[in-house]
C-alpha cells in the first residue's frame, strides 16, 4: 500500500521557486530519504507533505487521505519532527509529553517514550534550559507521542554527537521494523546510507534522481578509485597507469595519485608499480559513495550551499 503520496508539488515564494513540480510516493513501512542542499525544497516539500504549508499546485496524500481536506483523521496517523520547534520555555519534558498526549485517542507510554529518546535524566528540566541537542530529541518524541503511522523526520540528528546519533538511528530503524513509514529529511550521507531504502535526491527545487542509495551510485556512473603516493624523486610515469585498461584516468598532484577505474582496478594498478619498480605508500581503494553520485548528478557536492536558503527566507 502507498503510505505517500505527492504529487507534482510546486510552491513560489514572491519570483523565487522553491518547489518546482516535485512528486514522490512512498510505499508503506519503507524509510524514503530527502536528499539535498540548504535551498533545494526539502523543508518546503516536507511541509506541504505534512499539511503545514498549501501547495501553489499539486497534490498530497497520506494514507490515501488529504491533509487538509481531512486534517483531523491525518493528524492522528502521522507524526511530524520538524528542524526548528518552539515550545513553551516554561514547560517541563515530562509535561510538554503529557501534554502531546492529549491530543491522540492512542498515545505512547509517557515514560518508556522519554527513555526511548535518552531524556531520562531530563525528565523535570524545563524546555528553555534544554541543549540544542536535547530539544531536537524532544521534538522526536513529540513526533512518535501519538504512535503515527507515518513519520516526517526534518534533520533528526542536527545537533547530536556521535553516540546520540546512533541512538535516534536506532529509533528509526526500530519504527521501520513496526512497520512504521518514515520520510527522513537530511544532509548526512551516513544516515542516509544507513537508513534508508530509497533516496530522492533534491536540487533547485526538482527531484533529480531517486532510487536505492546503491542504485543511485551505480546510475551516476561512477569508477573506484585507487589512491597512494610516491615519494619525492621516486620513478613513477602516469602514462604507466593510463594503459591499463581497467584504468579511466589518472590524475597527479605532487606526490599523490589516483587513478579511477573499474574491474580489479587495486589489482591491475598494484601489479604495474610493482613491475615499474614503483615505491607507493598509503594505498587504498576507494568504491564511489551517495556523496559522489549527489556530485555527478547534480554538478555540485552536497556540502555547498546555494547563494539563497529560500526556505530560510521563509521562516
Amino acid at each position: 500500500m502507498t503510505a505517500v503520496e505527492a504529487r507534482d508539488l510546486r510552491k513560489r515564494y514572491g519570483n523565487r521557486t522553491a518547489v518546482d513540480g516535485v512528486s514522490l510516493t512512498v510505499e508503506e513501512g519503507a524509510v524514503v530519504g530527502i536528499l539535498g542542499r540548504n535551498g533545494a525544497g526539502k523543508t518546503t516539500t516536507v511541509e506541504m507533505i505534512a499539511g503545514l504549508r498549501r501547495p501553489d499546485a499539486g497534490s498530497v496524500e497520506i494514507l490515501g487521505l488529504d491533509p487538509w481536506r481531512d486534517r483531523r483523521r491525518v493528524r492522528q496517523l502521522l507524526g511530524v519532527q520538524l528542524q526548528e520547534s518552539e515550545l513553551h520555555a516554561a514547560l517541563t519534558v515530562t509535561e510538554l509529553v503529557r501534554l502531546y498526549r492529549t491530543f491522540y485517542a492512542r498515545p505512547a507510554n509517557e515514560r518508556e517514550l522519554i527513555d526511548s529518546v535518552g531524556l531520562t535524566e531530563h525528565r523535570d528540566v524545563r524546555f528553555e534550559k534544554l541543549s540544542g541537542g536535547q530539544k531536537q530529541r524532544l521534538s522526536i518524541a513529540l513526533a512518535l507521542v501519538g504512535q503515527p503511522r507515518v513519520v516526517i523526520l526534518d534533520e533528526l540528528t542536527t545537533g547530536l554527537d556521535p553516540e546520540a546519533r546512533r541512538h535516534i538511528w536506532a529509533i528509526v530503524e526500530g519504527l521501520r521494523d513496526g512497520g512504521v513509514t518514515v520520510l527522513l529529511v537530511s544532509h548526512l550521507m551516513e544516515e542516509v546510507e544507513r537508513l534508508c531504502d530509497r533516496v530522492a535526491l533534491l536540487d533547485a527545487g526538482r527531484v533529480v534522481a531517486q532510487d536505492s542509495p546503491a542504485g543511485l551510485v551505480s546510475a551516476a556512473g561512477l569508477g573506484q578509485r585507487v589512491r597512494f603516493r610516491v615519494p619525492d624523486g621516486g620513478p613513477f610515469e602516469a602514462a604507466t597507469l593510463e594503459a591499463l585498461p581497467e584504468v579511466t584516468q589518472v590524475e597527479v598532484r605532487g606526490d599523490r595519485v589516483t587513478a579511477t577505474g573499474e574491474g580489479d582496478l587495486l589489482v591491475a594498478v598494484s601489479t604495474a608499480l610493482v613491475r615499474d619498480g614503483v615505491v607507493a605508500t598509503d594505498t587504498r581503494l576507494e568504491q564511489p559513495t551517495l556523496d559522489d553520485a549527489f556530485l555527478a548528478l547534480t554538478g555540485h557536492s552536497l556540502g555547498t550551499d546555494t547563494d539563497h536558503d529560500l526556505e530560510g527566507a521563509t521562516r
